[in-house]
């Protein structure tokens, strides 16, 4: 499975930033010059060319955006709904007590109780001061992904970092966090009777995505269909950023062909992340994926649009994919959803686990809430 990036406690303090921002930035970027076609920037203005991202979201989006999850519990929805909501045709089970996680922690394999184990990882991903209700989706979260993750092959199930979940044992344990555990105790997320393997990350920017859009080759899954996020509206739903051509094809070494001219986005997913686009070079272009353009990017996410300023002006880059293109307003629609229907001790409830690497998207030249810093 391919990286996936989450929330860590050093990032639980959070300012909420909403689509005003996304906005400003977006119209401060066309007051830029003019918005032309989609023709990419000439070979002779490439050095002085600008690339501007604007994106939204921090993760790989499939599943649950704890920020997402977040809102819904500020706006009244209890764990199982807002499970329900990321988790399509998902239901609550149970797990014995007497379970066992082998968890791999400093080069050996540590045998921890499920309910301690769970009670190591929630406040290490989720802030303990978040309210009760996202704390135990959190927890039925990861105490899913625990046993489905199978990070070691047979050898051990997780890893005690962002490779897959953060489990801190005792320290990470705050008196709310250990309530969330108690009041789901021995629950988790199941599809068709089996526990279904439950993807979660920081924040969608109004929408989830699809499992084989976001890591390509995977199998489509019915529970980890993209749906409307809503209530996301943490500090990295929308977001800016931008780059010298130098550093862009810096950044894509290898892949440029001659001169960097830009990026020509080829499909997106539903949400609507980049799956597939084209490094732009005077001598031809390179294929490349919407993860790894992220990657060499330092994008928070792949939802990513791209806008060239030069000395033409400000056109924005070419977009095959048939998604239109970010208005002013909002990246996605963001309609107010009914809760879900929960029967009897969760009924149809669904949760999320945090996959690998929580920390790729942490560098380069990029300021929450629509302020740029140029690199």
């Amino acid at each position: 499975m391919a990286s996936t990036y989450h929330r860590t406690a050093a990032s639980n303090r959070r300012s909420p930033v909403g689509v005003t921002a996304f906005a400003a930035a977006l119209l401060a970027m066309l007051c830029l010059g003019c918005v032309c076609g989609g023709t990419p920037a000439q070979a002779g203005q490439s050095r002085a060319a600008t690339l501007i991202i604007v994106g939204a979201g921090y993760g790989h989006g499939v599943g649950m955006s704890q920020d997402g999850a977040l809102g819904y519990a500020q706006h009244g929805y209890n764990y199982q709904a807002i499970l329900a909501h990321y988790y399509t045709g998902t239901a609550i089970g149970q797990v014995s007590p007497k379970t066992r996680v082998r968890v791999l922690m400093g080069g050996k394999v540590h045998k921890v109780p499920i309910e301690s184990y769970v009670r190591g990882v929630v406040a290490a991903e989720m802030s303990p001061q978040w309210p009760l209700a996202a704390l135990e989706a959190q927890a039925v979260a990861s105490r899913t992904y625990a046993l489905t993750a199978h990070a070691g092959e047979g050898k051990f199930d997780v890893y005690a970092d962002t490779r897959s979940q953060v489990y801190r044992g005792r320290a990470a344990e705050t008196p709310a966090s250990n309530r969330a555990v108690q009041a789901t105790a021995g629950q988790i997320v199941t599809y068709a009777g089996k526990p279904a393997i439950t993807y979660f990350f920081a924040s969608s920017g109004g929408s989830t995505e699809s499992i084989q859009n976001a890591f390509p080759g995977s199998t489509p899954e019915p529970w980890l269909r993209g749906v409307p996020d809503p209530f996301d509206a943490g500090p990295l739903h929308t977001w800016r950023t931008s780059l010298s051509f130098a550093a862009a094809a810096k950044d894509l070494s290898g892949l440029v062909r001659g001169s960097f001219r830009g990026i020509e986005v080829l499909k997106r997913g539903v949400s609507p992340r980049i799956i597939s686009a084209n490094i732009l070079g005077t001598k031809g272009s390179t294929p490349i994926t919407g993860n790894e353009l992220a990657a060499r990017l330092n994008l928070f996410d792949t939802w990513a649009y791209f806008t060239v300023h030069d000395s033409h002006g400000t056109h924005r880059e070419p977009d095959h994919s048939g998604a239109p293109a970010p208005a002013a307003s909002a990246p996605t629609p963001t309609p107010t959803p009914s809760p879900p229907p929960v029967g009897p001790g969760g009924g149809t409830s669904a949760s999320t686990g945090a996959g690998s690497d929580g920390t790729t998207a942490a560098s380069g030249s990029r300021v929450t809430g629509g302020t740029t810093v140029g690199r």
